[in-house]
């Protein structure tokens, strides 16, 4: 069983934290976040460490716990540091460009697909294949992130589609022909 629920999260000066009302919210740098606490829970805030505290004898606060404690921590993490997310267009004329805030995709298709991003992400190019995207919630730039791989996912007969930077695609063999008699 995990007890991640129990460790601290540790946060830098720069970062400005508050909890009232089952209100966390989280200000740095980059941005800021908040994040509704779940009432059978309650943090402590103090020497630059949040610990998330409830009756950890409970299955039900031990899971809420665990997933309230993640979450602080990815939202003190984004402010502070952000995150990347670099996905790789692989095929034989996939191409992407940035016009405004709109990521615009030629994926094989007869039209251009149009990808409005949404203001928390911010996007760059690294020559027309490689996209290089950035946020300070962890959970937007995944959807986003799904939402763009949702066009073209990767195929493993020719290994084409967007990827991950570093995804290994497992790939299949293709058809074979018989043999005659």
């Amino acid at each position: 069983m995990s007890r991640i629920g129990k460790a601290a999260v540790s946060f830098d000066s720069k970062v400005n934290v508050n909890y009232s009302n089952n209100l966390f919210t989280a200000k740095g740098p980059l941005g800021q976040l908040e994040y509704k606490i779940p009432s059978i829970l309650d943090l402590k805030i103090e020497n630059n460490q949040i610990k998330v505290e409830t009756d950890f004898s409970i299955a039900e606060n031990r899971m809420h716990a665990g997933t309230a404690r993640s979450i602080i921590a990815n939202i003190v993490e984004g402010v502070f540091t952000g995150f990347t997310t670099t996905l790789v267009l692989v095929g034989v004329g996939y191409r992407a460009q940035v016009q405004g805030n709109t990521l615009k995709l030629t994926l094989g298709f007869s039209h251009i697909v149009e990808y409005p991003l949404p203001k928390e992400v911010s996007v760059e190019m690294d020559g027309t294949t490689i996209i290089k995207l950035k946020s300070y919630d962890k959970q937007v730039l995944g959807q986003v992130v799904s939402e763009i791989r949702k066009y073209r996912p990767p195929e493993p007969y020719k290994g084409k589609g967007i990827l991950l930077q570093g995804e290994q695609i497992r790939r299949k063999a293709g058809k074979t022909a018989k043999k005659g008699k």
